[in-house]
């Protein structure tokens, strides 16, 4: 899976998250009634919290993405063609060795 992809997603993980938290604060007893003034992150709040995050998501889906091995559909569709290609020849060199095998068999008899 490529690197914009990857980032594209961790992003939207990541927009999903403040709102979520920011929900939280209403309803933890002793929190601040609005968790986007946050104090952690160096006094960035939640904008620092999001690009935190992000990075981290990013990083675990390409983790993830690598483990499983994916493949982009131009290089499966390279791959595909290969294969064709690949069997054609195969079929082609089958019936040049049946062919000769039948010649062979065919001299064979008449010696």
């Amino acid at each position: 899976m490529s690197k914009p992809t990857i980032e594209s997603l961790a992003n939207k993980l990541s927009e999903l998250v403040p709102e979520r938290l920011k929900d939280l604060g209403s309803r933890v007893p002793g929190s601040p009634p609005d968790l986007s003034k946050l104090e952690g992150f160096g006094g960035q709040g939640f904008d620092a919290l999001k690009a935190d995050l992000e990075t981290n998501f990013s990083a675990v889906l390409q983790s993830t993405f690598e483990k499983m091995e994916l493949v982009s559909r131009e290089e499966f569709d390279v791959q595909r063609k290969v294969l064709a290609r690949t069997r054609d020849k195969l079929e082609q060199l089958e019936a040049e060795l049946g062919r000769l095998q039948a010649e062979a068999a065919s001299h064979d008899d008449a010696v």
